[in-house]
This record gives structure tokens, sequence and C-alpha cells, in this order.
């Protein structure tokens, strides 16, 4: 059976942060904003993100880097290295 946790992602400060959600599951975890899958980080190493969504807005991209422990200028050279693979997270 599948396990899966779904929790308000924290603030530095600790406080939940409303529409923000981190997703642990038996294979990894994942970061929704809204109502949309982000990022997904596999237990494997691999990282995922989705190719429509991964810098959608100024709240996305501050929680994305957050989620990350990164900045967008980290992110866009792991994109272009490969080390982070663009993908449909979102099944459309």
């Amino acid at each position: 059976m599948l396990k899966i946790k779904v929790e308000n992602m924290k603030s530095y400060s600790g406080r939940e942060i409303p529409n923000q959600f981190i997703i642990r599951t038996d294979k990894g975890v994942f970061f929704q904003s809204y109502d949309s899958i982000i990022a997904f980080k596999s237990y494997n190493g691999k990282t995922y993100l989705d190719k429509h969504y991964w810098d959608y807005s100024k709240t996305t991209s501050k929680y994305r880097n957050m989620f990350l422990g990164e900045s967008k200028k980290e992110t866009l050279e792991k994109i272009k290295t490969g080390e982070y693979i663009l993908k449909e997270l979102n099944g459309e």
C-alpha cells in the first residue's frame, strides 16, 4: 500500500504557509502550489520540475526555491546541465 503524507509547507519561522504543500510518498517528495505539482524529488536522487508550472509566478518561485534549497539561477543551471528534468507532472 502506498503511504502518502500531506502537510502545509512551513516558513523558516515555523508557521504554516497556506496553499503550499509538501507531499511525502514511498517514492519521494512532491511540492504542490495551490492545485499544481511543481517539483518532485525522488528517493533515487532524481529531481523533476513540471515543464509548465515550475516558474509559474513569483509566489510559486519563492516556495520552489525554498523546497529545492537554492536560487532560481541555480535551478536554471541544473535544468541546463540535465541534473533537473522538465516533465509533465500534472497529467495534462
